[in-house]
């Protein structure tokens, strides 16, 4: 299964429409968002997607009611507070939009994969004490700290993901 994973979109729909066009190509099973959306507008470039969307609060979403609604409405997807954590395809994952849970999350062995967000910086690495986890933060989509708009693409069968610049 292939998972794109995205963050801190700030509100940038001509971002946002080119990695739903990446996450189209790619054929990914399923988006994961962690955080900062912004507004209920977002949803809109999001409509295109061909695969559900998983995503939860950062600390920049404001209207955060309307935020789910418009999500959930428009059949795009599911917002949830932080943390949120599932599974897939026997792989336990949760995502975060802050940066100080991470290390703990990862060092717990509770979990496969760790996505975060709020940091605009990319990265992915292997952490943990016990059992290693997967700790990914696929930048800020938006480009506007950084000056780089980027993605990240997880395989959840080989527990191997990639950061993707738009």
């Amino acid at each position: 299964m292939k998972a794109g994973i995205i963050a801190d979109t700030h509100d940038n729909l001509d971002a946002i429409s080119k990695a739903v066009e990446i996450f189209n190509q790619e054929e990914i099973e399923i988006v994961i968002h962690a955080g900062d959306f912004v507004a209920p507008f977002t949803e809109k470039p999001f409509r295109t997607l061909n695969a559900p969307l998983v995503g939860i609060f950062g600390n920049n979403d404001g209207d955060k009611l309307l935020l789910k609604e418009k999500y959930r409405e428009k059949e795009v997807g599911e917002i949830y507070e932080d943390p949120y954590d599932f599974e897939l395809v026997a792989k336990r994952i949760i995502v975060t939009h802050k940066p100080k849970l991470v290390n703990p999350l990862a060092a717990s062995g509770a979990y496969d994969v760790v996505i975060y967000g709020h940091t605009h910086k990319a990265e992915i690495e292997k952490k943990g004490n016990k059992k290693e986890a997967l700790v990914i933060n696929p930048g800020e989509c938006c480009g506007y700290l950084t000056g780089k708009r980027t993605v990240a693409l997880l395989d959840l069968e080989k527990v191997e993901a990639e950061i993707i610049e738009l």
